[in-house]
């Protein structure tokens, strides 16, 4: 499931026995995730909802260390900070997997953080190895998670813990992700494929129309496009801003943020 080969493709999806696994391949930089990911990984999941031979889709991170440490900071995040946010939002009443009616599990690998926590939201049941941490830093950053991480968190774990992770921006561990019902178990890091796979297959061993019937009932039923949109709204205003210029900027150069509320 994990690959350290960091020449090859940013993602690579493997299909077999109607499981597809796709897998963010830059663990050199803790996969973050480029504007060309994002459209890459919008194209996957596409595909993945065209072939009626692919039952369900599991998402991991290459390496041992981080399943993905958020938005390059080098390169997506300072073309957010200009305000346009279409590079991650095309839509603003969507976000990435909103549209996947094809189960996906995620297997945590490590280090969840950022873009990697707005990814994690977007999927259905979540395996977590045992080193795995979970984090929202965008706030100390100056900046909000707006692919989805504000609106969907809160509606997924409970509210005070919800806000401690999106105001503090503070790690917690996967037992503790666990209690809070953010993960559904934790695993040793040796087991997470087969684990996830168990899983997968288990799911693909139902009937294929009443699984995708029942995930497109759960979500169509949340409604979620009115507060995606509003999230949108109000995070391009916040990315617009110096203060989001200078969160990332003061987190390359190791110091602390100035922010000036402005």
């Amino acid at each position: 499931m994990n690959s350290s080969d960091v020449g090859s493709e940013p993602i690579l999806v493997d299909r077999s026995d109607g499981i597809c696994v796709v897998t963010l391949n830059r663990p050199s930089v803790g996969n973050a995730i480029t504007a060309a990911m994002f459209q890459r990984l919008r194209e996957v999941f596409d595909e993945i909802e065209a072939d009626d031979n692919i039952r369900v889709a599991v998402l991991t991170g290459a390496g041992a260390d981080v399943f993905c440490a958020g938005g390059d900071l080098r390169e997506l995040i300072p073309t957010l900070t200009t305000g346009d946010l279409s590079a991650v939002i095309p839509d603003p009443s969507k976000r990435i997997l909103s549209e996947v009616y094809t189960p996906i599990i995620a297997a945590v690998n490590g280090a969840c953080i950022a873009g990697g926590m707005e990814l994690l939201l977007g999927t259905d049941v979540r395996i977590a190895a045992e080193h795995a941490t979970f984090r929202t830093p965008e706030a100390t950053l100056g900046l909000v998670g707006a692919q989805g991480t504000v609106t969907r968190l809160a509606h997924q774990i409970p509210w005070a813990i919800a806000m401690e992770l999106l105001l503090m921006g503070s790690p917690i561990d996967a037992h503790r992700a666990a209690q809070a019902g953010l993960v559904n178990r934790v695993v040793p890091a040796a087991d997470l494929q087969v684990e996830a796979l168990r899983v997968a297959e288990r799911i693909c061993a139902s009937g294929p129309l009443a699984v995708r019937a029942t995930k497109e009932i759960v979500m169509k039923a949340a409604a979620m496009e009115r507060p995606f949109m509003i999230e949108a709204e109000l995070a391009a205003r916040v990315f617009a801003s110096e203060d989001a210029a200078e969160g990332p900027r003061s987190f390359v150069e190791r110091r602390t943020p100035r922010f000036m509320g402005r």
